[in-house]
């Protein structure tokens, strides 16, 4: 895709863009129908690691389908995903964590009668001899916390239903970088803050890119998106009708391409085909 949009609106992101570490996943021509509904057309896009892509679309454009699809919730019925330059097949949750693929949807999967430890280790959690080996997981949450820069928790042993909404995002973020993730997926990680809520978990993402992390956010706020992302992939009616590096676009084209498809001036077919170029 070709710039020649003004950004002079743009508001400033706070942090350098991202540095590329390489292309992390890869889909070629995904495909997903639910009976005669087709969720997902031929989508073709990238997502590099050290980068913040930013997924957005208007509802029912087949955002919530491809994240489902790339963490193997649903299985495509067409296409194929690379992932670090080889041909993946993803049929399961368990596959995608494999790869190192993490999922962080809206609902956080948190239980909120265990603290921020047991959360961080659910399902892994270390033995000693017979016993949890409490130490060695304090200590482990403590230090990933530290890393990503999570310094308004109280206390890691206080219980998950007690913290606010960024806190529980920075919680589910950190059991997924405890398990060695390379590329993690956020579904509406801003949805029903407030002010200094969204700026903690913004800042998280960036802290994210910033280890060298993939990062693919799902997000209806647009201030939000040019706030924190390196690049833009816009789904319209399961189609991708644009992708490119977030300097290429403004708010107006980015809500343009979100509800019509088009851009003034550039069919749909035209912006996709040079996204894929």
């Amino acid at each position: 895709m070709t710039s020649g949009v003004d950004n002079g609106a743009r508001p400033a992101t706070g942090r350098a863009p991202g540095v590329s570490g390489g292309e992390l996943l890869r889909l070629h021509g995904i495909q997903k129908h639910f009976g005669p509904v087709q969720a997902l057309s031929d989508v073709t896009m990238s997502v590099p690691a050290g980068q913040v892509t930013a997924l957005v679309g208007d509802n029912g454009a087949g955002k919530s389908t491809l994240i489902k699809t790339i963490s193997g919730i649903h299985a495509a019925d067409g296409g194929h995903m690379e992932w670090l330059g080889k041909r993946a097949h993803i049929r399961t949750p368990r596959d995608a964590s494999n790869l190192g693929i993490a999922t962080v949807y809206q609902d956080l999967a948190l239980c909120d009668n265990l603290d921020i430890v047991a959360n961080m280790f659910l399902g892994r959690e270390p033995l000693s001899g017979l016993v949890l080996d409490e130490g060695s997981m304090e200590t482990q949450a403590k230090r990933t916390l530290t890393e990503l820069s999570v310094t308004t928790v109280r206390s890691i042993r206080q219980p998950v239903g007690s913290l606010s909404g960024g806190q529980r995002q920075a919680v589910a973020v950190a059991r997924a970088v405890m398990q060695n993730a390379k590329l993690v997926i956020m579904d509406e990680p801003t949805a029903a803050l407030g002010v200094s809520q969204t700026a903690m978990v913004l800042e998280l993402i960036a802290t994210l890119a910033g280890r060298g992390i993939g990062v693919l956010v799902i997000s209806h706020n647009l201030s939000d998106v040019f706030r924190v992302a390196d690049r833009l992939a816009v789904l319209y009616l399961g189609r991708l009708v644009a992708e490119g590096p977030i300097a290429e676009f403004d708010t107006q084209s980015a809500v343009e391409l979100m509800t019509t498809g088009n851009r003034s001036g550039v069919s749909s077919g035209a912006a996709a085909g040079r996204s894929e170029s």
